[in-house]
């Protein structure tokens, strides 16, 4: 039974103009006017224009140049669906609104949220603003704390392995670039960019092609939904790990945390890639859980400038052109893929680990972009044939290579060589690029850390991208390892229609630690599709 509805509604969304094509220098308002001219719409009928996205064409050096997509509102629904039908160039979209039905059924017990990363935080604010008073879990700590604590083991003080680049408030994109792109195609993807902007991202990453926020925006804009969530009636509970939840015929009945238990209505795992512990637990519960592929590599430092003359040509340095960014990938014969992962413009490379005894390294960057060198991951799949078909083997293998990360140095040193040095078998650091990671690097054989089918593809991925871009041609770019959380080794299973665990009515598997999302927006989204589902099933507390 239902109260309300329905999903989306409302105003009609505007057309959509694609593939308008400007100079670097040209204003918004002559990049609006062109498209409604393309659209072949009457200037008196437009009541509304506005960029929608804007990239980067830099594909032939000789001439590059900004492409947009432009939204143009009409007076009309049906002007706009005629102009539509004229023009394959067009797009009539429907409307993001986020419009919940909620149901009408009543169901003791909190609504509790383990992990306050993207995914957590947009279900819990979803739940919050209609009513639902929910309880979040954080293991970690609250954002002010956790910066802290990062910061203090980035100076060569102790890990806490609760509250560190994996764990806290805001989860591990926080300490990140801040991308915001996504491969998913979902209308909600609009909604959590305004969203964020109403949180205080800036206005611009709702028109970008490639949006990002930055590590420094993203600390108050993640504390900011804390705040609305509290506001509202919910509660978050730092410091508070999720350690046992009590299942009775097939139904979470609570959910063990700080020496309590809260009686659930429902369960939501929001709980990140890197909760291990977590996945232990579950799987001694019975949750049925499986492998899944996810990659292994290392960071790769250049010079930012040297990224920009390999993309940019004699334009490189131009202020009109954003900081030079890239996406590379190779794959063999058999299917398995090399790629750059997470770039990070004008960004530093930083210790990740969330265990003891264990080496990770991740990128960073803050929304000005603007140190002296670039960095990305570069890593190589694995999959279930390479570790095992045990849940719980992605989870070992990755650790395994942290720990032997970590006894080459018997510290948290990244392990680092230069490429050339990594190409030739001989670890050097002989570079005239300053590695960013904060902790030292230390020369070390990759074949002492990784299978050597990883070591193969990362050499073949050096050798393709060198013949892209010249940087990666260089032999002195600042090779540091391991980079091992790129995704979750570890999916929750859920069913498809109700979002819920195959094993559990009422355990809501979300966002990237249970394998249902990749980064900081698609996480988001989906717990907002969790949100939703939970709405449609039961009604908000009374009381």
């Amino acid at each position: 039974m239902t109260c309300a509805g329905p999903f989306f509604g409302g105003k009609h969304m505007p057309i959509i103009v694609n593939q308008i094509v400007s100079p670097l220098n040209a204003d918004e308002r002559s990049v609006i006017r062109n498209a409604v001219r393309a659209a072949g719409a009457e200037r008196d009928h437009v009541i509304d224009a506005k960029l929608h996205k804007t990239s980067l064409d830099a594909r032939r050096r000789e001439s590059i140049h900004f492409v947009h997509s432009v939204f143009i509102r009409l007076d009309s629904s049906e002007a706009e669906k005629k102009l539509c039908g004229k023009d394959p160039k067009l797009a009539y979209v429907p409307d993001s609104s986020f419009s919940p039905v909620i149901s009408c059924e009543k169901r003791e017990g909190r609504t509790v949220i383990a992990g306050f990363g993207p995914a957590g935080m947009f279900c819990g604010l979803a739940l919050a603003e209609n009513g639902y008073r929910p309880v979040i879990l954080e293991r970690g700590e609250c954002i002010e704390k956790r910066t802290a604590s990062v910061g203090a083991f980035w100076q060569g003080g102790n890990l806490n392995t609760q509250s560190n680049v994996q764990f806290g408030e805001g989860g591990a994109g926080t300490f990140s670039d801040g991308k915001l792109t996504t491969r998913i195609k979902d209308p909600l993807c609009r909604y959590v960019l305004d969203r964020f902007v109403e949180f205080g991202a800036p206005p611009e990453i709702v028109s970008k092609a490639k949006p990002h926020i930055g590590t420094d925006n993203l600390r108050g804009i993640v504390k900011a939904i804390r705040e609305r969530i509290i506001s509202l009636g919910g509660e978050v509970r730092f410091d508070t790990e999720l350690t046992d939840i009590t299942v009775k015929n097939r139904y979470a009945e609570s959910a063990v945390c700080g020496g309590g238990e809260i009686k659930t209505s429902a369960l939501v795992l929001a709980i990140g890639h890197s909760a291990r512990n977590t996945f232990e637990m579950l799987a001694e519960k019975g949750i049925f859980l499986e492998p899944k592929p996810f990659s292994v590599g290392a960071r790769i430092e250049h010079r930012q400038s040297d990224v920009e003359k390999s993309l940019y040509g004699v334009h490189a340095g131009n202020p009109l052109l954003p900081r030079g960014e890239y996406q590379l990938s190779r794959r063999n014969k058999a299917g398995r893929g090399v790629y750059t992962f997470c770039m990070c413009p004008g960004g530093v490379v930083v210790p990740a680990a969330s265990e003891e005894g264990g080496t990770v390294t991740n990128g960073m960057s803050e929304y000005a972009r603007d140190g002296a060198n670039a960095n990305s991951a570069m890593v190589v799949s694995v999959t279930p044939e390479d570790f095992g078909h045990d849940p719980l083997d992605g989870v070992e293998f990755a650790r395994s290579i942290e720990r032997r990360a970590y006894s080459q140095a018997n510290c948290y040193k990244a392990c680092g060589t230069t490429v050339k040095g990594f190409l030739e078998g001989k670890p050097d650091l002989d570079s005239s690029i300053v590695p960013t990671y904060s902790l030292g690097l230390v020369p070390a054989d990759y074949e002492k850390i990784f299978p050597k089918f990883v070591i193969s593809m990362m050499k073949t991925g050096l050798e393709d991208f060198g013949r892209k871009m010249g940087c990666f041609s260089v032999g002195d770019a600042i090779l540091s390892a391991p980079e091992t959380r790129t995704s979750s080794p570890v999916r929750i299973t859920r069913s498809s229609d109700s979002l819920t665990s195959l094993s559990c009515g009422n355990l809501y598997p979300c966002g990237e630690g249970a394998g249902y999302a990749g980064g900081i927006m698609s996480a988001a989204v989906d717990g907002l599709r969790t949100a939703l589902k939970i709405m449609s099933s039961f009604a908000p507390p009374e009381n």
